[in-house]
């Protein structure tokens, strides 16, 4: 037979495949758009779009506001808008905790894990419930105030409101973008172009970078757009559904590339090369230093190579400080596993987001910590819905040299679980912001761990008395540096007392929306005598603070950086000045709806104290 004939056989199955494929598109095009194709008017199908708020707020990580009010919470975005199209300061819209860099600079900031991709920047998220699951065509963000937040927006195959939830939980990225600087804090509807997806969704993550805003950005509403069929190619272009070649490339992974984590951790059969080439003349040190710039996902993929370059990648010296946060939405039990061999030597460790909707078991967390918990000093766990007090005690019991321990927004955990973090003597930085920790149990942890410099108790509102804590931390925690006290609905100026007598080292309070301290008792000027290392200073919503109380903090705290004093009433321009010519290392100044205190002043202040972000905010 002559050559030629094989090479058409081939050619000749090869147009057949594609006439396969061109007909079996058509065929499923006329069962979408019947209509369509017989009015020879449409190119795409019939598909009534649905336009849609959002029904719920399901999860978040921060927001400004009480747990028990509506004011600048996340709960603002469920629904139809309040503000939009205003623009300003508005109590009805949701707000996160934070903006700029501001939290980076004082004393309680923690460094930064190293190996963080740079295509992941979000700080915090929100996730949102719609009614309907659909195929997803648009998704329109309403920002009231400080637009340009929203860095990336994801959408999820499981429905929060299916009694039968899927096996495998499937996070896509619809729209992902590096933070921008927005001109203007006008209200906006921030329309990104986002990618078709391949199942319907009726659950929306924002993920937000708050970094470059002058003031906190305030987000109204979210509307999905979406289509009940999954869109179809347009007939007039082709009829060859490219996604039909290869099911896996309609689905986009993440940069990191972290869906094949567990593969490429399980790798066992390696090529063998008859030489390393420059490698083998290498030290093994200075092999080990460029491998440590590459993120974790890279370090799998390179492992792959050589067996030289697999044990360099797989040695516990690059596993001293790992964090997964950039990849949530990829890691499960099995990834911890596979992790583990390689984790011996973990110091710092940070699983935050991850876990949630089955994704980390009770077992798989405890497994890990047994084996790589020995080392642990550092361990950021925030919003992990999957903790629970087994979780807490087995914290406990195998991380004896733990010093700092994140449980930020981990609002699942048992009010009586934290009675086993006093075992933990070492504790040098504990974040309970937004948990359900109870009075006995912080007693407990104050009395027993007296190492603390850094303590968050932002928005705990399951503690009845906090002139009884603020009389404990005075009396144990001597070496307290920094003190979140945000939003404790009952300290008084007892314990105020309490706190500045017996903490003296403190460098960092915040006393925001704090509505039981007055002025009038003295308790403000209290602290400015009291507290001379003071760097940081909230006393956010207090309209009570005076002149009297801002000359005391000139006169005693010079070290000052930073100072909120937004919402009073009673400061009057000529003790700002005092303040800004006695604190020459003030940066931050927020005079927010303060009365006294009108643009024309502020355009004076910032003319004479240029260096100093004085922050006047508005509403229209």
């Amino acid at each position: 037979m002559s050559p030629v004939f094989p090479m058409l056989t081939v050619l000749s199955m090869f147009y057949y495949m594609c006439l396969r494929r061109r007909a079996r598109t058509a065929t499923r095009g006329e069962m979408n758009s019947r209509r369509a194709i017989e009015s020879n008017t449409r190119a795409l199908p019939i598909n009534v779009e649905i336009v849609q708020y959002a029904k719920e707020v399901l999860d978040f990580s921060s927001h400004y506001g009480s747990e028990n009010s509506m004011s600048y919470t996340m709960w603002n975005l469920a629904g139809i808008p309040n503000v939009y199209p205003s623009s300003g300061d508005f109590t009805q819209t949701a707000v996160f905790r934070t903006y700029g860099t501001w939290w980076d600079r004082c004393p309680s900031a923690r460094l930064p894990f190293k190996r963080t991709p740079s295509t992941f920047c979000s700080q915090d998220y929100v996730e949102l419930a719609f009614e309907e699951p659909v195929y997803p065509t648009a998704v329109h963000i309403l920002e009231t105030y400080h637009p340009g937040a929203v860095v990336r927006i994801l959408a999820c195959s499981a429905n929060p409101y299916s009694q039968n939830p899927p096996a495998e939980v499937r996070w896509e990225i619809l729209w992902s973008e590096a933070p921008t600087k927005v001109n203007g804090p006008q209200a906006r509807q921030f329309t990104p172009c986002i990618k078709q997806i391949n199942f319907p969704t009726n659950l929306i993550r924002l993920e937000v970078n708050s970094s470059l805003l002058d003031y906190y950005t305030e987000l109204d509403a979210v509307v999905l757009h979406g289509v009940k069929e999954r869109p179809v190619l347009s007939l007039k272009t082709s009829m060859i559904d490219m996604n039909d070649i290869d099911e896996d490339e309609d689905e986009e992974k993440f940069d990191c590339g972290m869906d094949t984590l567990n593969k490429q951790f399980s790798i066992v059969t390696l090529r063998e090369w008859p030489t390393n080439g420059y490698f083998d003349k290498l030290p093994y040190e200075l092999i080990q230093l460029i491998l440590s710039h590459l993120t974790v996902p890279d370090l799998c993929r390179l492992a792959q190579t050589c067996k030289l370059l697999y044990q360099h990648c797989c040695d516990p010296l690059q596993y001293i400080h790992l964090s997964l946060q950039p990849y949530w939405a990829r890691i499960n039990d099995t990834s911890l596993e596979y992790l583990q061999s390689r984790c011996t030597l973990l110091q710092w460790l940070n699983l935050s987001w991850t876990g949630n909707r089955g994704a980390i078991s009770v077992s798989g967390f405890s497994r890990f910590l047994k084996v790589c918990g020995s080392e642990l000093v550092r361990l950021e766990l925030s919003c992990g819905h999957f903790l629970n007090e087994t979780c807490l005690e087995v914290i406990t019991e195998m991380c004896p040299n733990l010093q700092e321990l994140n449980l930020s927004s981990c609002d699942k955990i048992p009010p009586q679980a934290f009675n086993h973090i006093a075992k933990v003597g070492s504790l040098k930085r504990l974040i309970l912001y937004r948990t359900k920790v109870e009075q006995t149990a912080l007693l407990s942890i104050l009395n027993f761990c007296s190492e603390l410099q850094h303590l968050s108790l932002g928005s705990c509102v399951m503690i009845e008395d906090y002139d009884l804590i603020a009389s404990m931390m005075g009396a144990k925690c001597k070496k307290l540096r920094s003190l979140d006290l945000w939003r404790c609905k009952n300290i008084t100026e007892s314990g105020i007392a309490e706190l500045a007598s017996g903490c003296q080292l403190l460098e960092e309070l915040d006393l925001g929306w704090c509505p039981t301290l007055q002025s009038s008792t003295g308790c403000f000027t209290n602290l400015a005598r009291k507290l001379p290392n003071l760097q940081k200073l909230f006393l956010t919503a207090n309209r009570s603070v005076c002149d009297t109380d801002i000359e005391e903090l000139a006169a005693n705290c010079t070290h000052l950086r930073q100072l909120d004093i937004l919402g009073t009433r009673m400061v009057s321009p000529a003790s700002l000045r005092k303040l800004l010519e006695s604190c020459k290392d003030l940066s931050l100044l927020d005079v927010s709806f303060c009365s006294q205190i009108d643009n024309r002043v502020v355009l004076e202040l910032n003319a004479n104290f240029p260096n100093v972000f004085i922050k006047k905010s508005f509403t229209q």
